[in-house]
């Protein structure tokens, strides 16, 4: 276990970029703070920043670094791995010397208690150490293999060191100016910066006369395209100014990186913000053309003044589909100018590159790319230069590809609702039967959004003798598999009753057939055949394989369920399906259903058989087909969700 006393030792390595100033500083402050040594910690803080920053720039290897704190001080060593020697140019009366290596121990020499320097295989680096004031600290003797201690810096140098007062760039920056201007003597002292449109002053203290001496121009190493320079006025005459000057202009240029990369970091968190929400808003529409119209209005004006989309048909040829522009009085020439831009949307789709697009236009024009598929182009306008960074390109790519995504999800959903519709249309007939003395009326309802086929259907065989059968059924589950069980059910109903087979036997057949064929699916279903009397009636026999009792709704408005239930298609091998008979006089309506009537849901209450016989007795009088519109209507606005299940109703009316 470790004593009382024991010294506490860190080392990490730093990789060779601009974080590494941050994390050494970091580990300073943890040990420092463990060790209670906060009566050192600026110092040791303003040291190891100038030693890894020093090591970073001049040296560009990764950087180690040691720290060693005991109760009462603490010392630390920072090595790269770049061999040489350290040698720190101290200026004379005579000049100075501008070579930016060794500055660092300027400070180092001023702040630290001892220091030195430490040369190995491969790499060199400086050690310093600082006691606690008032603290008997140890004799220090020189390492083996380290240099001796230079000459001191002259006492002002500590005046650079930042208070901490200051939070933006141009307080610091004034503050660090005017402590330079101030040690130096030098008239005036400004701080330039150019961003990539021109260069702006963003702090300058004192009076910069005249043409400034290019002894005195120090430009920032700050990364491209931004450039940055410290201009100091006057201040000659100290044989100090120029080393001082170059290490306030190190000290600047960390100002003005850290600058960037915050505002970099800011842009970045705004950038992906935006695509998030973007994203969310396009995942939201599955309509092929809301999600068109939608994309313009999601860049203007975060992207530019205008934008447009162009939509590629199955040839490849483009349609505008869509366009929106800040000042919508200028919308007519927007489109006229990109109809002048047809090469270039072109160049763009064939190319999958970003196309800049010249006056009047002033913009550019990305391709809209999805699963290898080219659906068009984004065009994007910002008036000028208002948008034309890099990094706002960058983000109109990002868009175009969620652009794309979105477009394509929706031509499939688009494709696949198209096809669950044609399935569908096919498994119900084309138009009803018109009898003498009968009438007909359907209604039915996809689930959701339609892109499903669902497994309710209905149709009605004309049969010899004046005679029609009524089918409703409802096979379990949705989707293809159900859709072939329907087609199936269908089309065996209509052969084995058109071959004259009785409906017993009819029902028996089908759940054979099932059992054999239906890939564990189960049917309900409904049969009545229908014949007309010469007295009017209409004489029905029924037959329920577990399909719900059809409403009987008598001309008087009463209403009453029929039939009996029998056992479902598809599921036992032995199948019981009663026959009911029901004789249906002049303006009396049977109407026919599947559960997604009365299984309709509002929160936890159902529309229920009960509501349906209440809705039904109201429209006694009413034709078979408004009376199957009136129950649709009814059932669907019973709730504002969409249908769960599909629906399908049925009316059969003896119109005598």
């Amino acid at each position: 276990m470790r004593g009382v006393n024991a010294p506490t030792v860190r080392r990490i390595r730093l990789p060779a970029d601009h974080s590494s100033p941050g994390l050494a500083r970091e580990a300073i402050r943890t040990i420092a703070h463990e060790r209670d040594l906060s009566g050192i910690l600026d110092e040791a803080l303003l040291l190891v920043t100038e030693l890894t920053t020093n090591s970073v720039v001049h040296a560009g290897t990764e950087v180690d670094v040691e720290i060693t704190a005991a109760d009462t001080s603490l010392t630390v060593t920072v090595l790269d791995f770049q061999p040489g020697t350290v040698v720190p140019n101290i200026p004379t009366a005579g000049g100075a010397n501008l070579d930016e290596r060794g500055r660092g121990l300027l400070l180092v020499d001023q702040l630290a208690s001892s220091w030195g320097t430490l040369h190995f295989d491969g790499g060199k680096g400086v050690w310093f150490r600082l006691d606690v004031p008032g603290a008997a600290g140890p004799p220090s003797p020189t390492p083996p293999g380290f240099e001796i201690p230079l000459a001191p810096a002259p006492d002002a140098l500590g005046a650079l060191g930042w208070s901490g007062t200051g939070t933006s760039l141009t307080e610091v920056a004034e503050e660090l100016l005017q402590r330079l201007v101030g040690v130096i003597g030098a008239a005036g002292a400004a701080l330039t910066l150019d961003e990539g449109d021109g260069p702006h002053t963003i702090a300058a203290v004192g009076r910069l006369t005249g043409s400034v001496d290019s002894g005195r121009r120090v430009p920032l190493r700050v990364t491209k395209p931004w450039r940055a320079e410290l201009l100091v006025a006057g201040g000659g005459g100290n044989p100090y100014a120029r080393p001082l000057t170059s290490l306030a202009a190190d000290r600047l240029m960390l100002l003005v990186e850290n600058h960037r990369l915050r505002r970099a970091d800011s842009e970045r968190r705004t950038w992906l913000t935006f695509l998030a929400d973007a994203s969310e808003l396009l995942a939201q529409s599955l309509d092929v053309e809301l999600t068109l119209a939608l994309i313009p209005r999601l860049v203007v004006p975060r992207l530019g003044t205008w934008c447009a989309i162009h939509a590629a048909d199955a040839g490849g040829e483009l349609r505008l589909a869509a366009a929106a522009h800040a000042d919508e009085s200028m919308l007519t020439g927007l489109l006229d100018a990109l109809g002048q831009a047809a090469p270039q949307l072109k160049e763009a789709m064939s190319t999958d590159a970003v196309v800049p697009l010249g006056p009047p236009l002033e913009g550019y024009v990305v391709a809209l790319i999805a699963r290898g598929q080219h659906l068009g182009t984004l065009t994007v306008g910002g008036g000028g230069d208002t948008w034309q960074r890099s990094e706002e390109v960058a983000v109109v790519e990002d868009v175009a590809r969620r652009a794309a995504l979105a477009i394509d999800n929706a031509n499939i959903h688009a494709e696949r609702r198209s096809i669950a519709q044609a399935l569908q249309r096919s498994l119900l007939p084309p138009q009803l039967p018109k009898a003498e003395g009968v009438e007909f009326g359907a209604e039915y309802v996809p689930t959701g959004e339609g892109v499903d086929v669902g497994g309710d259907f209905y149709d009605v065989v004309p049969l010899s003798g004046r005679r029609w059968l009524v089918v409703v059924g409802d096979v379990s589950g949705k989707g293809v598999q159900a859709a072939t069980v329907t087609g199936l059910v269908r089309d065996v109903t209509r052969v084995l009753v058109r071959d004259g087979r009785p409906l017993p036997e009819t029902l028996k057949r089908i759940n054979e057939t099932l059992l054999e064929r239906g890939a564990g699916r189960f049917c309900t279903l409904c049969l009545a055949e229908i014949l007309r009397r010469q007295d009017g009636t209409l004489d029905v026999a029924l037959h329920l394989a577990g399909h719900d009792q059809p409403v009987l709704l008598r001309a008087d408005g009463r209403t009453e369920l029929a039939g009996q239930c029998g056992t479902a298609l598809g599921l036992l091998d032995t199948i019981n399906t009663p026959r009911t008979q029901i004789t249906l006089a002049p303006g009396d309506t049977l109407i026919f259903y599947t559960d997604g009537v009365t299984e309709r849901r509002r929160g936890p209450e159902l529309f229920g058989v009960d509501r349906l016989r209440r809705e039904a007795g109201q429209l006694a009088g009413f034709p078979a087909d408004v009376v199957a519109a009136r129950l649709r209507a009814t059932t669907l606005n019973f709730s504002q969700e969409p249908p769960r299940d599909d629906i399908a109703i049925f009316a059969v009316r003896n119109d005598h």
